[in-house]
Order: C-alpha cells, then structure tokens, then sequence
C-alpha cells in the first residue's frame, strides 16, 4: 500500500460499526426510500435512502457488504413493492398466510440484486473515488433489473423526479441519467457524514468537504438549466380531442360470460358523450373478446366510431399462429392491432411452466398462458396520426418505449390496476408513464379500468386525471409534437457507458487516483 494510501486511512474516529448496525441502518435506509415516490411524494428521502445505504457500506468487506446489500433492498422492495401482496391475497385467491410467504420470497429475490451490487462495490471498487463506483453499480443495477429474469424495473430513483429541478435530465439521458444524479448526491451526503468528525487536522479531507457540495452544487445547476431547453416543437393545428373511459368493473366479472354484454353495454353509455371526439381511449381488455371472433362487436362500435369520424382505441384479445395475445386495436376512423410483448411473469404467463405449473395447482392459484407478440410490430393509425400502444406493464421499460416511440404522434397505455387494489402501485405505474413522455417529448394518453386514466404531457405534467375507483369519463386535448428527444435518439447507452467507464478509472486506475488526492493533501 502506498504511502498516500496509508495516511488517507490513517487511525482516526471512522465509522466502522459491526455487521448488526450496518443492517440496520441498510434497513432502514431502504425502507425510507420508497417514501419518494408516488403517492408520497417525498422525493428528498431519495437522497436520505442512498445515504443510508452508503453510510452502511463504506468500509465494510466484501460479505458485509452483501450482507448490508441484502437488508437493504429487503427494506426498499419489502415496502415499495408491497402490492404484490395484495394482487396475490385479493385477485389471485391465495390465503393471507400464502400470500405473505409468497411476497416474502419475492422481495428477498429482489433484495440479492443489491446483495450483488454490495458485495462487488466492497470487493472490487472500495478504494479512492469510491462515491463513483457506488453511485454507477446503482445505476447499473437498476438497469440489470429490467431485464434480468424478464425485468422488474420499478421504483427507479429517478422515478420520483418529473416535475423536479433534475426533470431536465430526462429527454437527454432519460430515468437512469436522473438515477445517477441522486445516487451520486446521496453518496456525497454520505461520505460529507462520515468525514464530519474525521481527520479534522489534514487538509485534504478540509478540501474534500468542500469539494463534494462544490460538484454537487454544479451538477445540480446542469440539471435545472437542462429543464429550460425545449427539445420538440408543437406542430400548428396538431390538436386532437381525446376522451378516456374508466368504466370501474369488477374483477370477478371482467371475464365472467354471463355479465359480458352487459360490461359492453356499459362502456357504450359511458362513451356517448365523448363520440365528438378524435380518439376515444378504452382500457386493457375492456373488449374481453378474440378479434378475430368478435366481428359484430366490433363491427357495431367501429359503425359508431366512424359515423363520428372518430378512432375507438382498446383492449381487446388478439391470436395469430403463436396462440392467444393481450392486444390492442384501432377501428373506426383508426387501423391496427398490437400483441403485448412485455407478459408479467404469472400475471400472463408461467416461466418454467412444465416445471412451475403443477406447484401453482397445488397450491390453487391461477395461471394464464398468453403469448407474446413478435418485436417488428407497426404503429396503430388514428385518422392522420400515428400512436405508439403500450399495454400496462410495458410502459414501465424506458428503453423498449423509446424503440417504439420515436416514429408515433403520441403515446397511447392502457392497463387494468384492478390487481393493484388499495395500494401504492397504480400510482407509481403513473408515475412512470408520466417519465416516459418527459423522456420521449410526447403527449401519454392512459386509460385504465378503475383508475388512475390521465393526459400527460410533453414535460410529464398530469395535466388531467381520474380518481380511483369511480366509473368517470375525461375529455382533454393532444398537442402532437415534431421533433425528437436527444434520449429518444441514443436511449439509455451514453449514462450506461459512463458508468462502465467510472468503474474501469476506480478499479484499473488507483494509483493516479491517489496521486491526485496527495496533492490536493500537500497544497
């Protein structure tokens, strides 16, 4: 070790508490960063749950550090993720006891990916410039969750910061870009903390304190003066009224044959105000219908759509040679259908079903067998437009709405949050729609069945919404933009690479790093 090395972690009062502590505090830290986001709001604990975390890593060895990563996730997805909860226990007729155990063991699945992120900060990167190792494994653990194992990716840092002073960050380096900024702030509290009382007589930690809120401070005003940049231009009399329906069904009787017709029937009485329209929005699966058999349901409200010269969008069942899909159609004055490619693992499809299959029977819960849709699908059309469709959990992958995007009008979602229930996930998935148009810089139009609907615009403002659980209309306006985001060009690639790029200066090059702080230390 050299001797800058030695002198830098010199004896001293630092943080080195034993692995009890750690977890709590990583405990702690996760569970108060769920707090940020909708519908609490509080996107300040964002930086408070990233300290926490840090503050319980730094110093640590490589199996503390799993340890610590481990405790801390259990908090982060135990709370943000607690829907799950409900969606087993309500809608998928488990008992409560099942349902727990059910949840328990999903939320510590999830927790070993900070577990990972823990282990390899303290394994391979726990060395000088430290702050950026930390902050760029986040970010690329973030990103490893909306793939791995089909992707979970929620509850993202950046989430909570749309209308933010960082909400600028977005249409330039999209959620993950905004993810850094706070990882990297969190970070620098943290380490701001634990030098506090450290060193107190050596110059360089005298200058690191006052480096750290330095950078900060200038990362900060790039990320609000980013926000006063317009990246899209509204297209002069590219104005379309749309109107959302929220019809409010029931689960149990969404796909119960005997109350069908009349579930039709109440979406055509709750539409007849909105037929002046351009677009009528519906939601996922509001037809519970195969297309290709339902000719004179659909033939009846495109008749109707089209006497209005109006485009009817929604939910209906698709099937093509691959079997049966989750879709979404245009008629009337509009043309297309979409098949999901984005199916929730067990909501729409069983993972592993030869094996997985025979444990969800014993234990009577239900199992869909949906396929996905092919990846080179085109746009739906509504009249002279072009939308992108999103079926409920796909909107919540920035990249793969991104792809599909770049060449729409507007952006077009719809979901069924019935599984959510009472709880915190019909506003989160809100919220990230609401990151999607910041990010691409078009209008979002969603339409769910019992709430939340809502028009957003090109800066990820809910300009109109609905409340939940209530059968209610919207009537509202679609500005179409031209132009494109510079995120909507590149996507995620440039924060991804950067942070590939901090860990290879923090691992590969250590000694300059030193080299550096010795001599801010001797000036």
């Amino acid at each position: 070790m050299t001797k800058a090395s030695n002198e830098l972690s010199a004896p001293g009062p630092e943080f080195r508490p034993g692995i009890f502590t750690r977890c709590f505090i990583a405990l702690l830290g996760g569970a108060t960063g769920p707090l940020a986001f909708s519908p609490n709001n509080m996107w300040l604990l964002g930086f408070v749950s990233v300290m926490g975390l840090y503050i319980a890593l730094k110093y640590a060895t490589p199996r503390q550090g799993a340890i610590t990563g481990w405790f801390f996730g259990l908090g982060f997805f135990g709370l943000g993720a607690s829907w799950v909860f409900v969606s087993i226990n309500v809608y998928g007729n488990a008992s409560e006891f099942l349902a727990g155990l059910l949840t328990l063991l999903f939320v510590a699945g999830l927790a070993l990916l900070f577990a990972v992120q823990g282990w390899l900060t303290q394994r391979f990167f726990n060395c000088s410039f430290y702050i950026f190792s930390f902050a760029a494994l986040w970010v690329l653990g973030e990103w490893t969750r909306s793939w791995f194992l089909t992707g979970f990716p929620w509850l993202y840092l950046g989430y909570p910061h749309t209308q933010s002073s960082f909400a600028g960050i977005a249409p330039l380096f999209g959620v993950f870009g905004i993810s850094l900024i706070v990882a990297l702030s969190g970070a620098g509290f943290g380490e701001m903390v634990l030098i506090w009382n450290r060193h107190t007589e050596r110059k360089a930690f005298n200058v690191a304190r006052s480096l750290i809120p330095t950078a900060l401070f200038f990362l900060w005003i790039f990320a609000n003066l980013s926000g006063k940049i317009s990246w899209v231009d509204p297209v002069e009399d590219a104005v379309i009224k749309v109107g959302l329906v929220q019809a409010n069904i029931e689960q149990g009787q969404k796909f119960d044959n005997a109350f069908i017709q009349q579930n039709l029937d109440h979406y055509d009485a709750l539409s007849t105000s909105l037929w002046q329209a351009d677009v009528i929005v519906w939601p996922e699966t509001a037809i519970p219908l195969v297309a290709g058999r339902a000719g004179p349901t659909l033939d009846y409200f495109s008749a109707k759509a089209s006497r209005n010269e109006a485009t009817l969008i929604t939910g209906i069942f698709g099937e093509s040679d691959a079997g049966l899909h989750n879709s979404i159609t245009s008629i009337g004055n509009g043309e297309g259908i979409y098949h999901k490619q984005k199916l929730v693992p067990f909501g729409e499809y069983v993972p592993m079903r030869a094996v997985l299959s025979t444990l969800l029977q014993i234990f009577n819960l239900p199992m869909s067998s949906l396929e996905k849709g092919p990846s080179d699908q085109g746009l739906l059309t509504a009249g002279l437009y072009s939308v992108s469709p999103y079926i409920c959990y796909e909107v919540v992958y920035p990249d793969f709405v991104r792809q599909r995007a770049k060449d729409a009008d507007f952006l077009v979602t719809i979901s069924n949050d019935t599984w959510f229930g009472a709880s915190w996930g019909p506003l989160q998935h809100l919220e990230m729609a609401a990151m999607r148009a910041l990010e691409n810089g078009r209008y979002m139009v969603r339409a769910t069945n019992n709430g939340v609907s809502a028009i957003i615009n090109e800066k990820g403002e809910i300009l109109a919404r609905t409340e939940q659980f209530q059968a209610e209309v919207l009537l509202g306006e679609v500005q179409v933009f031209s132009g494109r985001t510079p995120f909507s060009y590149w996507g995620s690639w440039p924060i991804l690479l950067l942070c590939a790029a901090l860990l290879c200066f923090v691992h590969l090059s250590p000694e300059p790093a030193l080299k550096l702080l010795e001599r801010i230390r001797n000036r």
